[in-house]
């Protein structure tokens, strides 16, 4: 792995993001952006699920939401690549930032289990009726997860 470190460490954006007074700046913009865009989505519909605004059907906030979740990994990925590979052996021995990345794909898997599994049955909850048990608990799981995800990136910067 330091192989792989110490050659993107090398890279001609990493020399640009280190020597740059303001492309990193930008690409944190950029990060923080596409990151409010998708824990913010997450959250509307995590809420949903828990039980607000029961005026609006789950299946169409879903519809809504879910593209521009998926559009916000595109502005996220690429910066955080793009910050990680400035030092990428000191984020790699930082404990803050490796619980950061479990978390994520945490979040992810727990998303994935969500559509894959109990939202199949979301024309009996949709509008109206309270989620089942578990589409809350997941709901739940998710808001935390996002929650401990923006403290960890808070934290990057103190650790």
């Amino acid at each position: 792995m330091d192989g792989v470190a110490d050659w993107l460490a090398a890279t001609p954006l990493a020399e640009a993001m280190r020597e740059s007074l303001l492309l990193y700046p930008v690409v944190e913009i950029v990060h923080i952006a596409g990151f409010c865009i998708l824990v913010g989505a997450a959250a509307m519909f995590d809420l949903r699920v828990l039980g607000w605004g029961r005026g609006l059907p789950v299946s169409l906030l879903a519809r809504y939401l879910l593209p521009w979740s998926v559009a916000s990994v595109a502005l996220v990925v690429p910066a955080g690549l793009a910050m990680f590979s400035t030092q990428p052996q000191s984020f790699l021995a930082n404990p803050v930032f490796l619980l950061k990345l479990s978390l994520i794909a945490t979040a992810g898997i727990n998303a994935l289990l969500f559509h894959a599994g109990v939202y199949r049955s979301v024309a009996a909850w949709d509008n109206g009726p309270p989620a089942p048990p578990l589409a809350k608990a997941q709901a739940l799981l998710s808001l935390a997860l996002w929650l401990a995800v923006i403290c960890c990136g808070r934290l990057l910067a103190y650790v």
